[in-house]
């Protein structure tokens, strides 16, 4: 099944990668960190797959995620 990604998901997705946390990305990207949480829900929900470990010290990339992650740089470059 093809779905449209909503490029505020992706970005958010891409910006904890880069920063490796929820916090962190939330205030980069001006939001809460609830809010980034629910939008990194709704992308793995939307792909089926999880793209981040997460544990109470730090964010990993699951394999799913190191393998999404230049797709996602890709589109938001092209958007």
């Amino acid at each position: 099944k093809l779905t449209n990604l909503d490029v505020d998901l992706l970005r958010a997705f891409v910006t904890i990668a880069d920063l490796g946390s929820f916090t962190r990305a939330a205030d980069r990207l001006y939001r809460t960190q609830s809010t980034i949480s629910l939008q990194i829900k709704k992308l793995e929900e939307q792909l089926g797959k999880p793209l981040l470990e997460r544990n109470a010290r730090r964010v990993r990339l699951t394999a799913e995620g190191e393998h999404m992650l230049p797709y996602c740089r890709q589109i938001l470059r092209l958007n």
